[in-house]
């Protein structure tokens, strides 16, 4: 099969750990670029991206790029496209657009405009049209315009890459399941260790770390891909590249835990962890996580997803002065990340985190912080030994 472009699109901060993941998947000539990331691959290739990348909200295929200064310029732009290669007469579509151009204010109008170029070229063509259907198209084009330069792709994932399929249930403040698995990997969680998220909501963290740990492909809970209905769609080629994956799944040999104080929290994240088929490796409990402590021996992960005071109603000071206290005495031999958007807060953990990650949970700026809790104090892990020397005299090795 021909190899040809895509664009793997995410979030800000998350691009290295994107570009990481496709050359581990195999992709070609892989580039970074703002919250994206370019390779090329053939289509068992665009399966197997939609399927497993965990930093990833959406899989795009250019198809052709122009320049546009206008109305016109763009009309004629994307009749330059043969659309029958891609739709017929018969079928549905959609297109979203993005924006960065002093020619263009309004990304609804481009996309009516191109909607008019497409429908115009099926009219002359066949003397019949393909319709809009917002919801189920079986096309959905994506349109760039930054500047003059106008790129035109279909997209291949449809619904965002979040949408794993096995979240049913919810709380307040959901974090996104591609924000949740890009912390892990920045986290650098591998699965060589025992995990906890003592405040896990619906359980979203807990799922994205036992997918990592047993490597079991991000989106194999899925219902559908845009491309399944494409003219070109390969069913069989479909369920091999799915069998290769699951034959590259692992065994876990440690715990992975969640806590929340709320008894609804825990039974939804105990209803998504059995929707995602994953009971035997996660564990859920009622329980604050200011009253608890390290209950396992050796090093211990954590990440989570405090409260910000956004949505959820709490106390900043004294709820990240707790969390500070609670890290450094309960909590020894653990490397503590979570993610907050509110900067003001983080002064009152009253420890000094080791990273800073910017990043951003909707349109909120955020940090993923992280806090070294070591056995003893830190000033003792790091003395320099004192040894003898020949003469007598102590000295620093």
């Amino acid at each position: 099969m021909e190899n040809f472009k895509m664009v793997a699109k995410t979030f800000f901060g998350f691009e290295e750990i994107l570009a990481k993941e496709l050359n581990q998947l195999g992709a070609q000539e892989v580039e970074i670029g703002t919250r994206m990331v370019s390779f090329k691959g053939d289509k068992g290739f665009m399966y197997k991206a939609n399927l497993s990348l965990r930093s990833a909200l959406k899989i795009l295929k250019p198809i052709y790029h122009f320049r546009a200064f206008n109305d016109l310029s763009l009309y004629k732009g994307i009749q330059g496209v043969d659309w029958s290669k891609y739709l017929n007469a018969n079928q549905t579509f959609v297109i979203d657009t993005t924006i960065h151009s002093d020619n263009f204010k309004h990304s609804q109008f481009v996309s009516q405009k191109a909607k008019d170029a497409i429908v115009d070229q099926f009219r002359d063509k066949f003397g019949q049209r393909p319709s809009i259907d917002k919801d189920f198209p079986d096309l959905r084009i994506n349109i760039h315009i930054d500047r003059d330069q106008c790129s035109v792709s279909l997209d291949t994932s449809g619904a965002s890459l979040h949408h794993r399929g096995y979240r049913t249930a919810t709380n307040i403040a959901p974090i996104n399941e591609v924000l949740a698995a890009g912390m892990l990997l920045l986290s650098g969680w591998d699965g060589s260790s025992d995990f906890l998220d003592p405040m896990c909501g619906s359980g979203t963290i807990l799922v994205e770390a036992a997918m990592i740990a047993c490597n079991i492909p991000a989106n194999i809970n899925r219902k559908e891909f845009a491309f399944e209905k494409w003219n070109d769609w390969d069913n069989d080629l479909f369920d091999q590249i799915i069998d290769a994956l699951m034959k590259r799944t692992r065994e876990f040999h440690h715990t992975i835990v969640g806590y929340d104080k709320a008894p609804s929290a825990v039974q939804k994240a105990k209803d998504n962890v059995r929707n995602a088929n994953l009971e035997d490796y996660i564990t859920i409990s009622q329980a604050n996580f200011f009253e608890t402590k390290k209950e396992t021996v050796g090093p211990l992960h954590m990440v989570f997803n405090p409260p910000y005071g956004e949505r959820l109603d709490i106390e900043l000071e004294r709820f990240y002065r707790e969390l500070g206290d609670t890290l450094k005495n309960n909590y020894s031999n653990t490397n503590a990340w979570f993610i907050t958007a509110n900067l003001e807060a983080l002064k009152y953990v009253g420890l000094r985190p080791s990273r800073k990650i910017k990043l951003f949970n909707g349109s909120l700026e955020a940090r993923l912080v992280k806090y070294e809790m070591y056995e003893g104090s830190k000033r003792t892990k790091f003395a320099s030994p004192i040894r003898q020397n020949g003469s007598g005299q102590q000295q620093e090795d």
